[in-house]
């Protein structure tokens, strides 16, 4: 008998096991659908590019310090409710950045949630080294 109760509790806790790290895995990866990429990478796209949005997630007094040219302001904290008027094509390729690379992986996150497919966080400002515009 005590064979068969370990041997039950061996077959559920291997059960139990693999349903936790399938489920894991699975909301791991569907977390995750953005890319994150280098400012040199960002700024490649949008010299071979036509069609993408910058997405400067920062504060608007952050944004007047300057940003990268043609980047539009949309903070992180109003993502959920500006992001359909700003944001009006879901495929569109998206490159998100902020000062550090905190708010612009947040932000990523945010809009993959929201429906976004085509979203690239190339981080922050700060480690930007081509031109900025006030």
């Amino acid at each position: 008998m005590k064979k068969f109760k370990k041997s039950i509790i061996m077959a559920l806790s291997m059960t139990l096991l693999g349903m936790t790290a399938c489920s894991s895995e699975s909301s791991q990866s569907s977390s995750k659908k953005f890319e994150t990429i280098t400012a040199k990478e960002a700024k490649t796209l949008m010299d071979e590019q036509d069609k993408y949005v910058i997405l400067d997630v920062r504060e608007k007094s952050e944004y007047e310090e300057g940003h990268v040219p043609n980047a539009i302001l949309l903070s992180l904290g109003n993502i959920d409710k500006e992001a359909s008027k700003k944001l009006t094509h879901k495929d569109q390729l998206i490159l998100v950045y902020c000062r550090s690379g905190n708010r612009s992986n947040q932000a990523a996150k945010k809009l993959v949630k929201l429906g976004y497919t085509n979203v690239k966080d190339f981080g922050g400002i700060i480690d930007w080294p081509y031109k900025t515009e006030k």
